[in-house]
């Protein structure tokens, strides 16, 4: 049967650039696709701020789904301004703001350039990577609420949830002490450096070259001590407090290297049989603290373990009781309040319906993509999203109490052993490493002692533990992986710790969540299977569908939107079944067959059961049946590529809250029996994971909503994958961005080369070592000659592991460069 063709205007907005689909309005020969849009651009022309469309086209954010104002009556509570402040005097209040919506130098411009539009502002500044806005604000000329409904009717509201309340945003002052440390390491190594010319000049003549010495080699020391006590501090507190425990760990030799470097080069000076090894012994210590800054380098703009709070708004609409609004701020939520909830607002504790119907979209929450009807007197739970009209609800719990907050407070999440137990390859040979450079050095230092004499045997003891000590190989796993990091991070995906791309390699198994994850709502595919509708018929569905809250009415609304106002005679909505309206004289009932059988006069067998693979909408008109509308959520792009990839060498499982209704589409790439899982809770996601690792199965688990999140957590790796990599996910090991899905295949196979690069700057660094000890133990390598190797080994091994991910990356067909 001939099927409709959804009509797209051709008219893009000047505002936002999409689509002017439902309406055009036209101001200053400029056409918009919503009030909200043109009165931004009217806003901005007046303020003389219009060079922001200059900078990029159609730089705006579309404002058709502004919410309602009311809701920043908590941003007059001092209270709240107080805990949210940065810095607050008699008259100037300071504060950042998190601002998703800032994604081009467009963006920037206009917010850095918010004084215009309100004088009140005194400073604006924006952080582009953090998504950050950092405000001073004049309060005797306007208020932060003021100014943020300012920000929301331009584009950019912020986001500020109910964890701001809890512990303001701490700047990211986590590597502030490292970078002092290799900040006094790198002015020691240059200084040294320059005071070691007489090392290198012949001063034996002039008879300065003894004064040189003496003078510069105290200097070196003085230099040198504060790096030792300093900056090399968490390798000998890390070999200190491992040698106290009963163990070895890597930084045990690192730390015998670093003593016996600078104790060498202190008695060579002090005794003046040498110039030392300062400068090499301040070079070590610099490298290897740069090896540590790349090892704790993460992604301070993403948050890998958030809680309820930061998925929660920080301020809900309650009525008091005369029936007037004001906004409260949820940590004050008592039960027994009356809320009033307006459309896409969540629920922040579990209440009561008070409204007479409402229908709530639990995706988040549970997986089950269609929107559940509610009505009077029925619970509801907290994370429910409200869908179509305003509702009112009596609260039954406070916040922390609520079914939202008991998901969170799973032991899933307790649970962080997964990093814990993570040991690289070089911590697991240290011990045996350690024992065999002591063993060595002494049989080494005791043979020369008995051939050679006492300065031989500490000379040879001496080279061999500088020789031997290992920061190439410690710093082969950092820099590696480090620079994996920085190789995913630029195709998409954000690792929360260098340590977790070894999971990432061993990975046995995947686990997809269907609804968000591999299907995308915003990809509904929508199609009417039937009789070919007419301009006039489309106009009666679209005007029926229009009235309804339902989301498949939504959908369809979308698609026959109205050429004609039309207003119904009669409507009739029976939640979850389906409506019957009267309009100019006709009929129309679309739903259920049960429904179309009930309200018409048509029989079951006369209305045919539908082949589709998703959701379904039947319709007639004036009691004549013309076809039904087949709603089912598209797939991700790439995704069937995807699957059919991984299935040839992983085991692949779909587990998903939502019901079957697409199980035959996804047969045919999870064709192992047992391999989908609808209809399940939270806690049996999380349950099979187990079940896999029991059966000694890696798992990846991929997953987007809250009840994935004890699944992600519970997995050796977790994805969360998120459209906007900045707003809420779940606690995971790692965000990946919507587009980047298809790139999972890639990813893992990028992962097990980087664990072979390693090995490899193993094999490189031992190689060092080895030749090294050779030349150390037969009294051929000076100490001089050993402090120079060290770094030089160092280096090498930093430009082989830059290079080789770099091309792995490039061969597996992912970004090198940004």
């Amino acid at each position: 049967m001939p099927q409709t063709v959804e009509t797209i205007s051709s008219e893009i907005c000047y505002h936002c650039g999409e689509d002017c689909a439902d309406e055009t309005i036209h101001y200053d020969d400029k056409a918009f696709c919503c009030n909200g849009c043109r009165s931004a651009y009217q806003l901005l022309d007046e303020s003389g701020l219009c060079s922001y469309y200059d900078l990029d086209a159609n730089p705006g954010i579309n404002l058709k789904n502004t919410k309602h104002r009311a809701r920043f009556d908590y941003l007059e509570d001092d209270e709240v301004i107080e805990r949210i402040a940065e810095f607050r005097d008699k008259n100037r209040l300071s504060l950042s703001l998190y601002i998703p919506n800032i994604h081009c130098t467009s963006c920037v411009w206009l917010l850095e350039n918010l004084q215009k539009l309100d004088s009140g502002v005194l400073q604006s500044s924006v952080n582009f990577l953090k998504r950050e806005l950092s405000l001073l604000i004049d309060t005797d000329s306007t208020t932060l609420r003021d100014v943020v409904e300012q920000l929301v009717t331009i584009g950019y509201e912020p986001e500020i949830r109910l964890d701001k309340l809890d512990s303001k945003s701490e700047s990211s002052h986590q590597n502030r002490s490292l970078w002092l440390k290799m900040g006094v390491a790198g002015f020691a190594f240059g200084n040294i450096m320059l005071f070691s010319f007489p090392d290198y000049l012949d001063t034996t003549g002039s008879g300065l070259g003894g004064n040189f010495h003496i003078f510069f080699g105290a200097l070196n020391i003085i230099l040198a001590i504060p790096v030792l006590v300093y900056s090399s501090s968490d390798y000998l507190r890390s070999a200190f407090a491992a040698i106290k425990q009963g163990g070895v760990n890597l930084d045990v030799p690192i730390s015998i290297g670093i003593v016996a470097l600078f104790s060498r080069s202190v008695y060579e000076i002090l005794t003046m049989t040498g110039t030392g090894y300062m400068d090499s012994f301040t070079g070590l210590i610099f490298f290897l603290l740069i090896g540590k800054l790349v090892q704790q380098k993460t992604f301070h703009r993403l948050s890998f373990d958030r809680d309820y709070r930061s998925y929660l708004p920080i301020a809900v609409n309650v009525l008091d009781t005369q029936g007037r609004e004001y906004s409260l701020s949820l940590d004050k939520l008592e039960p027994g309040q009356t809320l009033r909830l307006r459309n896409q607002e969540l629920v922040p504790c579990d209440s009561t319906l008070q409204s007479e119907q409402a229908f709530f979209d639990y995706s988040f929450i549970t997986g089950e993509s269609e929107p559940i009807s509610v009505t009077q007197g029925e619970k509801v739970f907290a994370g429910g999203r409200l869908i179509g009209r305003s509702a009112q609800l009596l609260t039954e719990e406070k916040v922390t109490n609520s079914y939202l907050t008991k998901l969170w407070n799973h032991e899933a999440f307790q649970n962080n052993d997964k990093e814990l137990k993570l040991t690289t390859f070089a911590d697991k040979i240290s011990p045996y490493f350690t024992m065999a450079v002591l063993g060595i050095a002494f049989a080494s230092g005791f043979y020369w002692l008995q051939t050679s004499g006492m300065d031989s045997a500490l000379s040879v003891f001496t080279a061999v533990l500088i020789i031997a000590c290992p920061c190439a190989l410690a710093l082969s796993t950092p820099f590696t992986l480090g620079s994996a990091l920085n190789v995913l991070s630029l195709n998409g995906l954000f690792v929360k710790n260098h340590l977790l791309i070894e999971n990432l390699s061993k990975a046995s198994a995947v686990v997809f969540d269907k609804t968000g994850t591999l299907t995308n709502s915003e990809a509904s595919n929508i199609e009417f299977i039937g009789m070919t509708l007419t301009e006039d018929e489309r106009n009666l569905v679209g005007t029926a569908a229009g009235n309804s809250i339902h989301p498949l009415s939504r959908k369809i609304a979308d698609i026959t939107s109205s050429t004609k106002e039309l207003k119904p005679d009669t409507f009739h909505e029976v939640p979850g079944k389906g409506i019957f309206a009267t309009i100019a004289g006709q009929s129309i009932c679309m739903g259920s067959r049960h429904f179309i059988s009930e309200q018409t006069s048509l029989g079951q067998d006369q209305i045919p059961e539908p082949d589709f693979i998703g959701s379904t909408v039947h319709l007639t008109i004036d009691n004549e049946y013309l076809g039904y509308f087949g709603i089912k959520a598209g797939l991700r792009s790439g995704i069937s590529d995807l699957l059919n990839r991984l299935k040839e060498t992983l085991r692949l499982f779909l587990i998903s809250g939502d019901n079957e209704g697409q199980r035959q589409e996804f047969e045919t790439y999870f064709s192992t029996k047992g391999s989908l899982l609808f209809n399940k809770k939270p806690e049996e996601k999380l349950d099979f994971i187990t079940s896999l690792q029991t059966e000694g199965e890696s798992v990846i688990m991929v997953g987007d909503g809250l009840n994935d999140a004890g699944a992600l957590k519970k997995s050796d790796f977790g994805i969360a994958l998120a459209d906007d990599v900045s707003s809420f996910a779940p606690a995971c090991d790692a965000i990946l961005e919507g587009d980047s899905l298809n790139k999972l295949q890639s990813f893992i196979q990028f992962s097990q080369n980087s664990m072979k690069i390693i090995i490899a700057s193993f094999v490189l660094s031992l190689l060092y070592n080895t030749v090294g000890l050779g030349f150390a133990i037969t009294g051929h390598l000076s100490p001089l000659v050993a402090a120079v190797l060290m770094p030089l080994s160092s280096i090498s091994v930093m430009v082989f592991t830059f290079f080789t991910t770099r091309y792995f990356a490039h061969k597996g067909g992912l970004a090198i460069w940004k």
